[in-house]
């Protein structure tokens, strides 16, 4: 098959469950290609020599080069490929928004479907995972320098790995039980299942990082404490776990809390397995606020924790979601009612201090705001009561400010995110910072992106290649 050009203006299907399956399972809902169906989809690839797809991918891995590996059939060389720039291809394959970066610039595109370069990913990881296969073996070279990195998350995991690749001696300082950030507390199961998030950080284990659970920084050791103890610099990827709430009448009723805590809860505390006792909200009706992938996610975790009905509840109408098209897609086969140009003004309780309902206002989209996205305008008498006894508040996070606080020099803007140049350095003295501690929420790869950028910059100046940031 390798050589020839496959002209289909579609991409190969990506088997799946059964919505009516899967919809009260966690087990994952994508199945991956088959070795005979990546190869076809590889066939796709014109192999443009501009290769504008690599442009659109924020860790730049070879992409042409990967799928070619992929058309040819050699499927362990093309995951070497995918490694030499991106430490977590399984988890990328799985929950980068691909349509909004590298196919969307794939030419394929312009007539029919770009590439399925995410589905490629997967792939070739998954293939290299179900056999035994970690990678060409590298060599490092200690350098007697070490670095320290506060979070285990995209960002961080990113980082610690560029680092330990140049020989730094590198310990994740993460302040859950396990690494993972929100690959292990946001992400549902059958999305990313966490076997497979465990294993790629297990590959970080194997070249030397050492991960130390349970530390909080800015509360346990502070970072003057971590320089103190010799670290010749510092990573913040913390990330943005701190919830949002509309500041809404009701918002104290029991049965409401923000998709972290409930995502949490199921995701890194097994809540969704009878084998913990894991306290999670037992739902009838649930109304998710919010249009992101956070709320598809906690969404369609609410149906498969017993939910006879899931609402989205969106101020805006469903064009300007920002929540990926595939995963909307997902929610909707599942059974999830989408409530659009609907805007909750008061959460309603009964007599014992429980969530009975919701009242929202319809909305009318009038003209952009600083988004670029039309502004919704409330419709006047348009109230209507959404009978719920729980709302998940899904409008966003931003960054905790432990760190901050507990850190002087360390500036942060308005929203509470750390400032940094283009090189990732804060205005600290030998501390840098990348992913969500940086942008606010954000995507996966954006913060992996970050993590590379930052240990680039941290490897520079203490080679004493460029001058101390």
């Amino acid at each position: 098959m390798a050589g020839k050009f496959n002209m289909a203006p579609e991409k190969v299907p990506m088997p799946e469950r059964d919505p009516k399956e899967r919809a009260r399972t966690f087990e994952e809902v994508a199945l991956g290609y088959t070795p005979e169906q990546a190869q076809e989809e590889a066939t796709r690839c014109l192999h443009c020599k501009a290769k504008p797809c690599v442009s659109g991918c924020p860790v730049g891995v070879p992409i042409p080069e990967f799928i070619a590996a992929v058309a040819a059939g050699d499927f362990l060389q093309a995951y070497d490929i995918v490694r030499t720039t991106n430490r977590l291809p399984a988890v990328c394959g799985r929950v980068c928004p691909q349509e909004n970066q590298c196919e969307q610039k794939c030419v394929r595109g312009k007539k029919g479907e770009p590439v399925a370069i995410g589905r490629l990913e997967r792939f070739v990881a998954d293939y290299a995972w179900e056999h035994g296969y970690a990678g060409t073996p590298e060599t490092i070279t200690p350098n007697g320098k070490k670095v320290a990195v506060i979070g285990g998350g995209p960002a961080g995991l990113t980082c610690a790995g560029d680092l330990a690749r140049r020989g730094y001696q590198v310990t994740i300082f993460e302040a859950f039980q396990v690494a993972g950030g929100v690959l292990m507390y946001g992400i549902p199961e059958f999305r990313l299942p966490k076997a497979i998030v465990q294993q790629e950080i297990e590959s970080l284990r194997s070249l030397g990082v050492d991960i130390q659970p349970n530390m909080v920084i800015g509360k346990i050791l502070s970072i003057e404490e971590l320089m103190e103890d010799g670290y010749d610099a510092v990573f913040i990827g913390s990330g943005a776990g701190l919830p949002r709430f509309m500041n809404i009448p009701g918002e104290g009723l029991v049965g409401v809390c923000s998709a972290n805590e409930y995502l949490t809860r199921i995701n890194l505390m097994h809540g969704y397995d009878p084998r913990y006792a894991t306290p999670v909200i037992r739902s009838k009706a649930v109304a998710v606020v919010g249009g992101g992938n956070v709320a598809m996610d906690a969404a369609r975790s609410a149906l498969r924790m017993g939910a006879e009905h899931v609402y989205i509840v969106y101020r805006r109408s469903e064009t300007e979601m920002p929540a990926r098209l595939e995963e909307v897609h997902h929610a909707k086969e599942e059974g999830v009612e989408f409530q659009t140009l609907c805007n909750p003004v008061e959460i309603l309780g009964d007599e014992n201090g429980r969530v009975e309902g919701m009242k929202c206002i319809r909305m009318e989209l009038g003209a952009p705001d600083e988004s670029g996205r039309r502004r919704p305008v409330e419709i006047p008498g348009s109230e209507f009561v959404l009978p719920v006894d729980t709302v998940i508040m899904a409008i966003g996070t931003s960054p905790n400010p432990l760190i901050s606080a507990t850190t002087e020099g360390l500036e942060t803007n308005r929203w509470g995110c750390l400032v940094v140049n283009e090189n990732m350095a804060t205005t600290k003295e030998r501390v840098y910072a990348g992913g969500d501690a940086v942008t606010g929420a954000a995507t996966v790869i954006l913060a992996m992106g970050a993590g590379r950028t930052a240990a680039d910059s941290i490897d520079k100046v203490l080679r004493g290649e460029t001058a101390a940031e």
